[in-house]
């Protein structure tokens, strides 16, 4: 696999809400796409995506540039934290 330069990186936040109150909700912005949940996840998750895109601001980064530390330490100061699935 080929490495893209940094100018030709392109990053996405997806937000999927497991629950489900029968409407089907969608919301997307410049760079994340939120699919699914009840009225209050999908408002959750419209929020934290907001909140993070308002902190890459803060700092003079986009989602592209950002490295996966300092990702994840702005998705933890919004409140999310790291799904670490079971080893099997």
């Amino acid at each position: 696999m080929s490495q893209r330069s940094p100018q030709h990186r392109k990053a996405l936040l997806l937000g999927v809400g497991l629950d489900s109150d029968g409407h089907k909700r969608i919301t997307t912005g410049p760079n994340f796409a939120l699919v699914g949940g009840t009225e209050a996840t999908h408002a959750e998750m419209t929020e934290e995506a907001i909140k993070i895109n308002e902190k890459l601001a803060a700092r003079g980064q986009r989602l592209e540039t950002v490295s996966r530390e300092e990702f994840e330490d702005i998705a933890r100061s919004v409140g999310l934290r790291p799904h670490r699935p079971a080893a099997s």
